[in-house]
């Protein structure tokens, strides 16, 4: 069939294209023993890497939502292209002729997203090319008034859109670019006589996604006839998803993945003097607000030793719109793993202009000087009341106490309650009690490290048989006889294990300090068991061996996950194999137990 790639050279490129070379584009890739690498699936959201590379074969496989496939798959799925465009795309890595059937025919097309991709880098070319243009003075002063010389221009492929009408539209026409693809692509739009450009007398950054290809662009104006905003991006297209680019993420990737650590700066020319000061980790969003999906390409990058680190730190003007973008990250923070700071210049300059002013030097110790997100979050609000008289502080509580509330922490929450005291000048009880009413719970005492809603539903189905066992050990201790059996996790909630660790340590209600553990101590105790009749020993054995279950089948499912990302070959497999198989008779065991017990 005319245009069909030939099969031998499909295969060449398939044998020929290392895959973790094309996975390491889109995410950091570890060793994983023998011939193996792994990482965090790009496919579904994992806190663990389950998603691994096997280099002999030219294999991936997640085993945690099944994806797998030789590096074709790979990159059709990862930038949802069709098996032709795929195939184009990594020849054309490795510098590979390709032979069609029948010789390339005349009404053969390539790959929609890979004609736009093309489309937008012979777009940058032209952009850039104008730059040196008679005509773009205007935008070459702009960038020398701020400090970017063009040599700066050239590494970040600056470019200048000339005010003409269709200047570029014509540029790419005679390219052989169709006028339908110009306006899928973002750089042209129908005007009243055809086609013309989209951007005009404005300067042009080149927006890239994570593997280098210019997706889109930025474009700022340079005069005030121009009615427009003053950046205007490049629209979404079926290659740039302005919630999902990050730019400056294709020359920084790699420092953020060896550093840990991600600088967010709110502009293009943010981005460039961070990285011409040696901050080499900036990167800054696309005409959006940061959200979930930058999240979630910054979780890839900085991923190390099987668990997230580092940090992320965002930077913001410090004017009244700067400090609302940093309370808007407040809200998007405890998605990260990593630890959130924010970096803000006292005169309320940006990182663009901190440079200009003061030298690269400046823009480095901005960054050093960071603070923790919660604390500037908090200390913002804190700045709009009068603390210096009683009205005023109680105001400022009730304000501060919520965001305090909202920390999901558990080791952070009590330390900002003492923080907020302080910052307030008043005694910790009042501001705990005002962190503690708004997180649900209606009393805390001072030795209880948690602030929440510490106490379970009793009516939760997945904690009902934990709870059933609790009664039957204080209401009927002799008939529960497999107790001292139950493994550490048999009790899933906090306050379960809280309960758990008292009865063995031999508590009797009046000697418990913590006012919420002896409630739930005397709860437990007349709460009735949950039995149809009297409360047999059959009844009670069969609740115990259930629960017993429960917690084996948690140990089986650990160790099947860990199971999946060790080298079939390696020692440590054979070891963990024969555990995996006796946990599995002992489940069969204790449910034959349970079911003969009823």
């Amino acid at each position: 069939m005319s245009g069909m790639i030939r099969n031998e050279d499909v295969a060449y490129v398939r044998e020929n294209v290392r895959i973790d070379d094309v996975v390491n584009d889109y995410l950091p890739l570890k060793q994983a023993g023998g011939d193996q690498k792994k990482g965090l699936c790009p496919f579904h959201d994992e806190k663990s890497p389950s998603f691994h590379v096997t280099l002999s074969r030219g294999y991936f496989h997640c085993f945690g939502c099944g994806k797998g496939g030789d590096v074709i798959k790979f990159l059709m799925d990862i930038e949802h292209i069709a098996f032709v465009e795929a195939v184009e795309k990594l020849a054309a890595r490795i510098g590979y002729q390709l032979n069609y059937e029948g010789g390339k025919s005349s009404d053969y097309k390539p790959g929609l997203k890979s004609r736009l991709i093309a489309a937008n880098e012979a777009a940058q070319k032209f952009y850039a090319e104008h730059l040196n243009s008679p005509a773009a003075q205007i935008g070459r002063d702009f960038l020398l008034k701020r400090g970017f010389d063009r040599a700066a221009c050239e590494s970040f492929g600056v470019g200048y859109a000339p005010d003409e009408w269709d200047a570029l539209t014509k540029y790419l026409r005679a390219q052989g670019f169709t006028g339908e693809e110009l306006e899928v692509a973002g750089l042209s739009k129908e005007g009243q006589k055809g086609m013309i450009d989209r951007f005009r007398n404005r300067l042009i950054w080149p927006i890239r996604n994570i593997t280098g290809e210019v997706v889109g662009f930025g474009a700022r104006k340079l005069s005030e006839e121009d009615q427009g905003p003053k950046y205007l991006n490049t629209s979404e297209t079926p290659i740039y998803k302005k919630s999902q680019v990050l730019y400056g993420l294709d020359r920084s990737k790699k420092e953020i993945a060896a550093k840990r650590q991600v600088v967010v700066v709110e502009g293009y020319t943010d981005v460039m003097a961070a990285h011409l000061a040696g901050v080499t980790t900036a990167v800054a969003t696309c005409g959006t607000a940061f959200g979930d999906d930058h999240i979630k390409v910054l979780r890839n990058l900085l991923m190390d030793d099987d668990a997230f680190r580092g940090e992320v730190i965002f930077t913001f003007d410090g004017d009244a719109a700067g400090q609302k973008a940093a309370l808007r990250a407040y809200e998007d923070d405890q998605k990260f793993v990593t630890q959130t700071f924010v970096a803000v210049e006292a005169s309320g300059m940006d990182p663009c202009e901190l440079r200009q002013a003061h030298g690269d030097a400046a823009l480095r110790d901005l960054i050093a000087s960071r603070i923790p997100l919660f604390e500037f979050a908090i200390r913002t609000e804190l700045k709009k009341h009068d603390l210096q008289n009683a009205e005023g502080r109680v105001n400022a509580l009730a304000a501060t106490a919520p965001m305090v509330a909202r920390i999901k922490n558990k080791a952070l929450r009590p330390e900002y309650v003492k923080q907020l005291a302080l910052w307030l000048g008043m005694d910790i009880d009042p501001v705990l009690s005002a962190v503690t009413q708004i997180a649900g719970k209606s009393a805390v005492v001072k030795n209880d490290p948690v602030i929440g809603n510490w106490r379970p539903d009793p009516k939760e189905p997945t904690l009902i048989l934990e709870r059933e066992v609790l009664k039957a050990k204080l209401q009927v201790p002799t008939l529960v006889l497999g107790w001292s059996e139950l493994p550490a996790n048999s009790f899933s909630h906090p306050a379960y294990q809280a309960m758990r660790g008292a009865i063995e340590a031999g508590a009797k209600l009046e000697n418990i300090e913590n006012e919420e553990l002896k409630s739930l101590f005397t709860e437990l105790s007349v709460e009735p068991i949950r039995s149809d009749g009297e409360i047999s020993d059959r009844y009670v054995e069969s609740i115990v061996a259930r629960l017993h279950e429960v917690a084996i089948s948690r140990t089986i499912a650990d160790a099947k996950s860990k199971l999946q990302r060790v080298n079939p070959n390696d020692a440590e497999y054979e070891g963990l194999f024969t555990e995996l198989v006796a946990l599995e008779s002992q489940r069969r065991a204790l449910r034959e137990k349970a079911l003969g017990s009823i």
